[in-house]
C-alpha cells in the first residue's frame, strides 16, 4: 500500500503536474488564438477590407495555430510524436480516398477566392439555390435563402458550375409583359404602361424605359416593357409596376383577357 501511495505521489508530482500545466496552456492558447482571429476580422472591417478574404484568413490562422499548439503540448507531455506521425501515415491512403471530395471542394474554395465570382453579402443563384452569401468556408459556401433557410453548397460544383450574381452590378432591368384583349386600344394601353413606368420614382431615367407591342399569343396582345432600376430596388419596383399597371388598365377600360376556348357546333 505504501509503495502504491508513493507511486501515486510520484505520478502526481511529475506527470500529473504536466497534464495540469498542459491543460492550462491549452485553455489560454485557445483563448488567445480566438482573440487574434477576432482581431483580424475587426481590423479588416476597420480598413474596409473584403469580408471574404478577412474571414477566410482568420479561420485558417485559427485552425493552423490550434493544431500547432496541440502538437507542441503532446510533445511536452512526453508522448512520442513520431508514433503519431506513423499512425497518420498508415491511414494516409484511406484518408486520401475519404477526403477526395473534400480536397476537390478545398480546391474549389481557393478558386472562388482567386477568381471572385461573388463575395459575402452578394445575392447569387447557383446549383439550384438562390440567396445571400453569408460566408465562404474552405470546403463550402453558406447561403441564406429568401425564406431564411441556410444552405451549404460544396465549393467544387459551385466553382465549376454556372453562377448568376445579381449584386455585382449596381443596376438591373425589370422586364414585364402585359396582356390585353385583341379588341382593346393597343396604343392607349402602351401609353398607360409608359406613363406608369415613367411615374415611378425608383425607375431610372437613363437608360430610358422601353414599351412596345410584342408578338401576340393565341388569346391576347402582349405589351412588353423594360425599365432600369437600382439593384436593391428591383423587387419593390417589380411588384409596384404590376399593381399600378393593373389599376391603370381598370381605370381606363383596358380589358385584360383570360384563357378561353371557342366551341363551334356543327349540325349535319
Amino acid at each position: 500500500m505504501q509503495e502504491l501511495l508513493n507511486n501515486l505521489l510520484n505520478w502526481a508530482t511529475t506527470t500529473g503536474i504536466k497534464i495540469i500545466i498542459a491543460l492550462i496552456l491549452l485553455f489560454i492558447s485557445f483563448k488567445v488564438i480566438n482573440f487574434i482571429a477576432k482581431k483580424i476580422i475587426k481590423n479588416g472591417e476597420k480598413k474596409n477590407l473584403d469580408k471574404t478574404i478577412t474571414k477566410t484568413l482568420a479561420y485558417v490562422v485559427k485552425l493552423g495555430a490550434k493544431v500547432i499548439v496541440c502538437v507542441c503540448l503532446i510533445a511536452y507531455l512526453g508522448i512520442d510524436t513520431s508514433a503519431i506521425t506513423a499512425l497518420i501515415a498508415s491511414f494516409g491512403v484511406c484518408i486520401g480516398l475519404a477526403v477526395n471530395g473534400t480536397l476537390s471542394n478545398l480546391a474549389g474554395g481557393v478558386l472562388i477566392l482567386v477568381t471572385r465570382p461573388f463575395k459575402i453579402d452578394d445575392f447569387i443563384e447557383a446549383q439550384g439555390v438562390s440567396g445571400v452569401v453569408a460566408d465562404i468556408h474552405i470546403t463550402s459556401t453558406k447561403i441564406i435563402t429568401g425564406d431564411n433557410k441556410v444552405v451549404y453548397v460544396p465549393n467544387a460544383p459551385l466553382a465549376n458550375g454556372n453562377i448568376v450574381n445579381y449584386s455585382e452590378k449596381d443596376t438591373r432591368r425589370v422586364d414585364l409583359d402585359f396582356s390585353i384583349a385583341f379588341d382593346a386600344d393597343a396604343a392607349k394601353a402602351q401609353k398607360l404602361v409608359a406613363d406608369v413606368l415613367a411615374a415611378h420614382e425608383m425607375v431610372l431615367k437613363d437608360p430610358a424605359i422601353f414599351v412596345r407591342l410584342g408578338e401576340p399569343t393565341n388569346s391576347a396582345l402582349v405589351i412588353k416593357s423594360r425599365a432600369w432600376v437600382k439593384s436593391e430596388d428591383y423587387w419593390t419596383v417589380y411588384f409596384d409596376l404590376l399593381a399600378n399597371v393593373k389599376e391603370a388598365f381598370g381605370a381606363n377600360g383596358i380589358e385584360v383577357p383570360h384563357n378561353q376556348v371557342d366551341v363551334h357546333i356543327k349540325k349535319d
